[in-house]
């Protein structure tokens, strides 16, 4: 049966001590052959500029990623150990050392060669390529660089550590999977971790390669419709002045920092910040230092603040320990082979088996799975039953990609799928902190399979405060009814203005915004919500509205009693000097006047706006018209009639008071038509006050009162100007004089009417504009026929023809001298 390889990659942190290894710990014969990239030393940053002396064997030694490479030959072990998995069937492998791209990049045509040779792909082979899967390389910048090998002919890679999600694109990727969880869900992880502690204020530290600045726009993209802000970012390599970082961070008052970079970068920075005594601070670690086993217990980590992180829920693999303890009991050198590549050779003398052991179990159980996937994707490709597999099946990469794609197993109580992406489609993260013991202890679950939770147990956390959480912001949040206000490019950056009267601030719906309340609502300053405004009027149950009503009643009725008196006694002379059957006409308007009165109260409405000024306007203008004529008579009648005698018989022959009387009220209809007709008035809101009511008035458009009021103005000028010519007449004649003092009254009721209403604004102007209306009724009712009533009553001697002649005859003979 020919031979395939699969290979694995493995990553971790620094090894101190350096390990005797032969060769047959990176390969072992077997029907099918396993391989990997694997980086179990890395490339120190001094040979950077000397790579010709770059030498794999004898770089820095990852302590960790040794510890998973023996995961990865236990599971190997295990698998052909098992009855049930590939029965009848060895698995091999060999593993190379990918410490370095420019060193390593023959290791990976050595996978890709046939018989040692490598064939262009344009030219047909018919031998089968020793590449069966790639589990690797470790670094997502190290799968991108030999990626592309292996895509060309649908070659398998699965990986369990590189997390840049560039991978999750299958169209650039196709035949890429991963044990390993993309960067999306770290970050996704992380900024839960900054909301559940409302750390608002943060500097993104990531390491300068494709697994850190992957992270990097990973963690922009997703707080960027949050409250969260990079205040500061710096990729990290092997030039980076810590020092001036750290003066940076200080500077900006920043207590949250991200350090989301492999462990060696981020150990070399936290070994900074102890020595350059950086002190209260909140670290966030991603996956890949967060159960870091060295940086826990180095001297002085307590000063520099409190180390919180993410992990890939930790799953002990039984039995590892064991095939280790034995594993480093045997010696392969005596059968080494001359032929072992450089990175296939290390000296293993000094290693201690309890720090392999010991090392960081980050990334075990991804291994451990991607072994597993392969296995079981070649056994479905084997079509392997209970007892054997398909020995006449030739096994193409293409097909175990087809079945790792499809694959559905159980491995150690967890089930293993992957999604359409290659990503893996279970498994959750665990938040730790790191205790004051030096270890990462699990104080919370991040689930992201199915339904999203997130939980931290906030009790288990020992501050660098000694108390509740510490705070990262850049401004203080604003006290309860301000508004934010920016100050500066980042949106954590504000000062605090209160909401004015009216309106109010709502920070889950905008918090840089003080928002207006409806016209029904109000706010006093500081808001958070508005109120309902009270609505006022005067209701008919007030008992200013019932005395006023009471009053217009009362007006009704004397009229109706003079009206009486005067018709009883229509013959007399008082009621002919009164006006004789104008005198009735006069009663009549007034009270229909008084209906006015009765809509100043209730909820106004259209119709009770225009009954509130029509009926007034309109027959008080007939009342003036009346007096008007009736002045005019009086002065005609003692003055005009000697000397213009002629003037007085036409306007006795053509009834020229009622012709006047007539055309007042024609005009003064036309005029209230037209104006209610082209602007009726309407009902007021009126907000504008008081910030907690709304006054119920009737709007008028003056346009459409100017008319009717001019109108009415004009017959009271009028009438004050006749009614004044005739203050000489005899002192018991007074008609003339009563007219005069009831037009002062009514003056002098509306200067106090308007006078205080430019004075108070309120619900009671209504109570005030009726009674300025009802006052002006009684003048007339009062000062003109009220006397008259007296006389008729109490002084009927002066009720008679010869009393009122002799007076005349009086007066014409004192005119005429």
């Amino acid at each position: 049966m020919k031979h395939f390889l699969v290979s694995l990659c493995f990553l971790g942190t620094i090894l101190h001590a350096l390990a005797q290894c032969t060769a047959s710990e990176f390969q072992l014969e077997g029907d099918f052959l396993l391989g990997g990239l694997c980086d179990i030393h890395y490339s120190d940053p001094v040979y950077h500029d000397r790579p010709e002396a770059m030498d794999c064997s004898s770089h820095p030694f990852l302590l960790p990623s040794y510890r998973r490479f023996q995961v990865m030959r236990f599971a190997v072990d295990e698998i052909n150990n098992s009855t049930n998995l590939l029965p009848n069937v060895s698995l091999g492998y060999e593993i190379f050392d990918h410490c370095s791209s420019t060193q390593s990049f023959p290791d990976v045509m050595k996978l890709l060669s046939v018989n040692n040779l490598v064939q262009p792909w344009d030219e047909p082979h018919n031998n089968l390529s020793r590449i069966l899967g790639v589990v690797g390389p470790y670094r997502s910048t190290q799968v991108l660089s030999v990626a592309p090998l292996f895509i060309k002919d649908l070659i398998p890679m699965v990986s369990y550590a590189a997390s840049s999600s560039v991978f999750s694109e299958k169209g650039n990727f196709p035949s890429f999977l991963r044990t390993v969880h993309s960067n999306k869900i770290a970050i996704e992880g992380i900024v839960n971790i900054l909301k559940h502690f409302n750390w608002r204020w943060i500097a993104f530290l990531n390491s300068d390669d494709d697994y850190g600045n992957d992270g990097l726009a990973l963690f922009m993209k997703k707080i960027k419709d949050t409250e969260i802000c990079l205040a500061y970012n710096k990729g990290l390599n092997q030039y980076t002045n810590h020092s001036q970082t750290f003066k940076q961070i200080e500077a900006q008052k920043i207590n949250t920092i991200i350090v989301f970079a492999p462990e060696w970068t981020a150990e070399a920075l936290i070994e900074s910040a102890i020595q350059l005594n950086v002190t209260n601070k909140v670290w966030i670690a991603d996956e890949e230092w967060s159960l870091n086993k060295n940086l826990p217990k180095i001297k002085g980590i307590r000063n520099i603040g409190t180390v919180i992180g993410i992990s890939e829920q930790a799953v002990k693999v039984p039995g590892v320990n064991d095939f280790i303890y034995s594993s480093r009991r045997h010696t392969y050198c005596e059968n080494a082979s001359q032929n072992i590549h450089c990175n296939q050779f290390f000296n293993r003398s000094s290693l201690s088996t309890e720090d392999v052991v010991a090392a960081d179990p980050s990334f075990n159980f991804p291994v451990y799975t991607a072994v597993y996937a392969i296995a079981h994707a070649l056994h479905n490709a084997l079509q392997c039953g209970s007892a054997r597999c398909n020995d006449n099946i030739t096994v193409f990469p293409h097909m175990v990609l087809a079945e790792l794609k499809k694959s559905n197993f159980t491995l150690l109580n967890e089930s293993i799928r992957f999604d359409e992406n290659g990503d893996p489609n279970y498994g959750s993260y665990s938040v730790v902190f790191w205790n004051h013991s030096g270890d990462a202890e699990e104080i919370g679950l991040y689930t992201f399979h199915g339904s999203v939770h997130f939980f931290i147990n906030n009790s288990k956390i020992h501050w660098y405060t000694n108390g509740e959480a510490p705070t990262s912001v850049c401004s203080s949040e604003c006290p309860v009814g301000f508004a934010k206000k920016y100050a500066g490019s980042h949106k954590c950056c504000f000062n605090c203005k209160i909401c004015p009267n009216g309106s109010y601030v709502n920070i889950t719906e905008d918090a840089y915004r003080c928002m207006d309340c409806k016209d029904t609502e109000w706010s006093a300053a500081g808001s958070t919500s508005c109120n309902l405004r009270s609505v006022e009027y005067i209701p008919f149950t007030d008992t200013g509205a019932i005395l006023i009503m009471v009053g217009a009643w009362a007006l009704v009725g004397f009229t109706l009693a003079v009206s009486v008196l005067f018709a009883i006694n229509y013959n007399t002379p008082v009621v002919r000097s009164a006006g004789g059957p104008m005198c009735f006409l006069i009663l009549v308007c007034l009270s229909l006047c008084s209906v006015s009165v009765f809509f100043y109260f209730g909820e106004p409405t259209t119709s009770f706006c225009i009954l509130r000024f029509s009926p007034f306007l309109l027959f008080y203008t007939v009342c003036l018209a009346c007096f008007v004529v009736r002045s005019f008579q009086i002065v005609c009648i003692f003055k005009i009639a000697a000397k213009f005698p002629k003037l007085h018989s036409w306007w006795i022959k053509y009834h020229g008071q009622w012709l006047v009387i007539t055309v007042a009220f024609g005009i003064q209809a036309l005029l209230l038509l037209i104006g209610y007709t082209c602007s009726p008035p309407e009902t007021n809101k009126d907000t504008d006050l008081y910030p907690d009511k709304i006054i119920l008035g009737c709007d008028l458009d003056l346009k459409a009162t100017v008319g009717p009021v001019l109108f009415l103005l004009s017959f009271c000028f009028l009438c004050f100007i006749f009614s004044y010519m005739g203050k000489d007449l005899p002192k018991n004649y007074n008609e003339a004089k009563a007219i005069t003092f009831c037009l002062l009254l009514l003056i002098l009721t509306w200067i106090a009417f308007a006078t205080t209403s430019v004075l108070y604004h309120g619900k009671y102007i209504s109570i005030l504009n009726a009674l300025a209306i009802l006052s002006s009724l009684y003048s007339f009712l009062v000062w003109y026929f009220l006397p008259k009533c007296y006389i008729i009553i109490f002084q009927s001697h002066r009720n008679t023809h010869e009393y009122f002649q002799g007076l005349i005859q009086n007066y014409t003979q004192t005119i005429s001298q």
